[in-house]
């Protein structure tokens, strides 16, 4: 059976208002063409749909059960397209992101305070993974974006744009006084005690790399999943702390800890934003990328 869906529209219409009259008034067409629609229909399903009453028409048996299902179907289509439109207009919807620490500390944190006071009903999730992870993540389709640090390889359809300069630094406490006045050598880095983060993290893949091309090869005593914990590790004196410089920022100015010094500046690298340019994305989501990109935090 092949009935043209329109038909099902206009008998909706009818059943609920109970006149053809007011069913064009509704649908903006009129009433001869609701009265041939509604024929047309009838003569598809081989069934009287509706029969004529003083003020107006009232459903037969067979057309109160066929409104049953049209009734829900409907509705329902109408309650997609009243969602769908409250997401065009960011009073729906949702964000997926993936970020880690890091990253959402010290760069996302503030773009979504300012996103979520402007669109308080958008659901924003936060998927928290090292860089490795959330290149998989959205590999998979499973964040909208991800904020990320260098070094990463991404695939050839991952758009990678730099939005924050970032530096690594090591830092010590009180313990360590003693290289307060000295510029070291990297080599002098394998006879101190390290506190670094674990292997599958970008930081510590750049780190490692760095220090293996000056031929210094790092034996942490200790290895961590948080740079925060880290900056905690080296306050109590436990090491020497590698991480990235916002993190030991209040330590270092309070003289908690102060950073040590060498013949040669670590490289600086960045966070960076990662979409893939196949994946679709939301509307909500694009909106925050536009309010990031533009760094509007007024």
């Amino acid at each position: 059976m092949n009935v043209n869906l329109e038909y099902y529209r206009i008998f909706y219409h009818v059943a609920k208002a109970g006149s053809f009259t007011q069913a064009g008034e509704e649908l903006c067409i009129s009433q001869p063409a609701v009265s041939q629609a509604i024929k047309l229909l009838e003569s598809s399903l081989g069934s009287k749909l509706f029969i004529r009453v003083p003020k107006g028409v009232r459903l037969t048996p067979e057309g109160e059960v066929l409104f049953s299902y049209i009734q829900r179907g409907y509705e329902y289509i109408l309650l997609g397209e009243a969602k769908f439109q409250k997401m065009l207009d960011l009073e729906n919807g949702e964000i997926r992101i993936g970020a880690s620490d890091m990253t959402l500390q010290y760069f996302l944190l503030p773009y979504l305070e300012k996103f979520h006071q402007r669109f308080p009903k958008i659901k924003v999730t936060v998927t928290n993974a090292p860089t490795p992870d959330t290149l998989e993540y959205l590999y998979e389709e499973k964040i909208d974006f991800g904020i990320v640090s260098e070094p990463f390889e991404a695939k050839p359809d991952i758009e990678v744009v730099k939005v924050k300069e970032i530096q690594d630094t090591f830092v010590a406490g009180s313990r360590f006084d003693y290289l307060k006045d000295r510029v070291l050598s990297f080599k002098e880095l394998e006879e101190l005690p390290i506190i670094c983060l674990e292997h599958n993290t970008s930081s510590r893949k750049f780190i490692d790399e760095f220090l293996e091309d000056n031929d210094v090869v790092m034996k942490p005593e200790f290895e961590l999943a948080m740079s925060d914990i880290i900056v905690k590790f080296a306050s109590r004196n436990l090491g020497i702390g590698c991480v990235v410089r916002d993190f030991a920022l209040e330590a270092l100015n309070t003289g908690k800890l102060f950073e040590l010094r060498f013949e040669q500046e670590l490289p600086r690298r960045h966070f960076c934003i990662i979409t893939g340019n196949n994946n679709p994305i939301s509307k909500a989501a694009k909106e925050l990328l536009r309010i990031i990109h533009s760094k509007d935090l007024n």
